[in-house]
């Protein structure tokens, strides 16, 4: 799995960089066939940017060697091709990874907005200040009380949107960052700031943020995640659109999504016992697709 790999250079001080959600039971040849990301793929990348090589079995039976220990090859990326072809071209039978030295600091920013549109307006604002932090999510009303509900993290329960932003490196250089955060974050009209003083705290932070989907399976009994992703900077309209979606198709939804590289991950909510539900929430997860590209976005 994903995270038996983590655990295994724990000891060591290492650690691999990408994280999805599911990553106490997703394979790691299962993330190379989709390059898969996480909550910390906007600093560190995602599958494609930490995967030196693998061994690959073609649907011949041939079996080949791509790439190695060295971070670059000669020739054609061929990992690249391999890397999200979904199992197309051969079944990958071991990988080599890159294992990065775990930071000297690492914390988190937990902040509250009265308003989505400004928490999107300061997830741009970040990144427009030369600030990469190591994750940045954002999770919406319905999505914070289920979340806080099955992971019990301190969530604020009184915002619309809630910011888990990490910043790690060395400690005078965290120090400074979450001083300029902070100032960014009230210049957007945050409600409220909460900052991890342990690494206990901040893995708190993220566990909530990790069982978001799982922990909307209380709040209906089906949900249907759609995946699209657009400009930064597109964030406020885009939730905004979401919401006027919501209320024309009379179906919730709980936005949990990678803020930091505008990957959305809008969870519409039905009952498939009552009728046409489902095809109400089709149509919607299709509208919203339709605004992601309309915006200059792409399908995931």
């Amino acid at each position: 799995t994903n995270l038996a790999i983590s655990q295994a250079v724990t000891h060591e001080g290492f650690y691999y960089a990408p994280d999805p959600s599911s990553q106490i039971a997703c394979s790691i040849g299962g993330n190379i066939a989709e390059n898969s990301g996480g909550v910390h793929s906007l600093k560190y990348g995602m599958t494609t940017n930490n995967v030196l090589g693998c061994e690959f079995v073609l649907i011949t039976g041939e079996i080949l060697r791509i790439g190695g220990k060295a971070p670059e090859t000669d020739g054609y990326d061929v990992m690249g091709i391999i890397t999200g072809s979904e199992g197309l071209l051969g079944v990958v039978t071991e990988v080599t990874v890159r294992i990065l030295k775990k930071p000297e600091t690492a914390r988190a920013l937990m902040v509250g907005f009265a308003e989505i549109e400004a928490a999107g307006q300061c997830v741009a604002d970040i990144i427009g200040a030369g600030i990469i932090p190591g994750g940045m999510e954002m999770m919406d009303k319905n999505a914070i009380h289920a979340a806080e509900a099955f992971v019990h993290a301190g969530y604020p329960l009184d915002v619309e949107a809630l910011l888990i932003i990490e910043l790690d490196g060395p400690k005078v250089e965290v120090d400074e960052l979450i001083a300029r955060v902070e100032k960014i974050a009230l210049g957007c009209g945050s409600t409220s700031c909460q900052i991890s003083n342990s690494e206990q705290e901040r893995l708190l932070f993220w566990a909530g943020r990790k069982a978001a989907f799982p922990a909307v399976g209380r709040m209906s009994p089906d949900y249907l995640c759609m995946d699209g992703t657009i400009p930064r900077g597109k964030l406020p309209a885009v939730l905004a659109r979401i919401r006027d979606l919501s209320e024309k198709y009379r179906l919730r939804v709980a936005n949990v999504f990678h803020a930091g590289d505008g990957n959305l991950h809008p969870l519409i909510l039905y009952d498939a016992n009552i009728p046409e539900e489902m095809d109400k929430a089709e149509a919607f997860g299709a509208d919203i697709l339709r605004a992601c590209v309309e915006m200059g976005g792409v399908l995931t």
